[in-house]
């Protein structure tokens, strides 16, 4: 185990679990669009960050450096821009070529990303195939999660990634105070995602039997879940063990 100067950042997805109707199709069919939009989130974050663990509708990751740096966090805008694209693409995509009409697959388009981060110290181990952070920070990190950041979706970071991230973030960025559980008060900024990065463009509508084919998969996949065989996002279990990523 070792105790490393460490980036933090959590992918939140937020607005899904309210729409959900508890029967099995429409949970299912739920399930296998969260794995859909991770998968696409763990995409945009593999060239600077490694995947810690999945928690339910997020994704931890983090970037470790060596011990006694310094490091810089200009890559945090871009990074946390890279995310929201991809995530809007992918729900643009499901919106425009998803046949289903369950509950859950109809209310995949007002699913949002949610960005927490924060940079400090956490203790880097090996459990078996897993790699497992801890420390103060870690906490500090995910009591962000609850918070009262007046936009849908952001970027909320504190003060040590603020100072450390490049001007075009910082520039766009509002000072927002939280008292967090058990942390206490913490200064922390926010940005608008949809504002910095832009608008994305809405995905193009693929043809008839393409979407035909892709419900039908769609289906396919859903079953072991429908049946309670398996939950459908188990199949990202053994990415937890992604190596630590120091960025440059």
């Amino acid at each position: 185990m070792t105790i490393q100067p460490t980036f933090m950042l959590i992918a939140d997805i937020a607005g899904y679990t309210r729409f959900m109707k508890f029967h099995r199709a429409s949970l299912a069919h739920a399930q296998q669009i969260i794995a859909q939009l991770l998968e696409a989130v763990i995409n945009a974050t593999s060239r600077r960050l490694a995947l810690a663990k999945l928690e339910g509708d997020a994704a931890f990751f983090y970037a470790a450096f060596p011990a006694g740096s310094e490091p810089s966090l200009d890559f945090v805008g871009e990074q946390a821009a890279a995310i929201y694209r991809a995530f809007h693409a992918r729900v643009s995509d499901l919106k425009v070529n998803n046949l289903c009409k369950c509950d859950g697959c109809m209310q995949a388009g007002n699913l949002k990303i949610k960005l927490v981060g924060h940079f400090g110290e956490a203790a880097v181990q090996k459990v078996k195939n897993m790699t497992e952070l801890a420390g103060y920070d870690v906490i500090l990190v995910h009591r962000m999660l609850k918070n009262d950041v007046p936009i849908p979706e952001y970027m909320l970071m504190t003060e040590p990634v603020h100072e450390r991230t490049d001007a075009s973030i910082r520039e766009r960025s509002s000072s927002h105070a939280l008292e967090l559980d058990d942390v206490g008060s913490t200064e922390t900024f926010y940005v608008d995602l949809e504002r910095y990065a832009g608008e994305v463009p809405e995905a193009p509508r693929l043809p008839m039997h393409a979407r035909i084919a892709r419900s039908l998969m769609l289906v396919a996949r859903s079953w072991p879940a429908m049946l309670g065989i398996r939950k459908a996002c188990a199949g990202f279990r053994n990415v937890q063990d992604a190596p630590p990523v120091a960025a440059s």
